[in-house]
């Protein structure tokens, strides 16, 4: 299983290393990133991998989601499948 993460906000030093860290440290597997820097804007999609996770979904959502606004950003993270539902539309 796989999720998705986009982040986007203001740029500052270590967004990829605080996101990438919670993934490491939950068990979630990052497979790829794509990032951009737009002037000031940040913004960046991860793909990783869920299945061996060491927490639940949510609290991984939860918990990038609130690392997201300590930092200023906005941060979506959606499992695969809805992503993959939401885009055959």
């Amino acid at each position: 299983m796989r999720a998705v993460v986009a982040v986007i906000g203001k740029d500052t030093v270590g967004i990829l290393a605080k996101v990438s860290g919670i993934c490491a440290e939950c068990r979630a597997n990052v497979m790829d990133v794509t990032q951009t820097i737009m002037q000031d804007l940040f913004a960046m999609t991860m793909m990783i991998e869920i299945s061996e996770l060491t927490i639940d979904y949510v609290d991984l959502a939860d918990k990038l989601t609130k690392a997201g606004n300590e930092m200023g950003l906005q941060v979506h993270v959606m499992h695969e499948d809805i992503f993959n539902a939401m885009h055959r539309i």
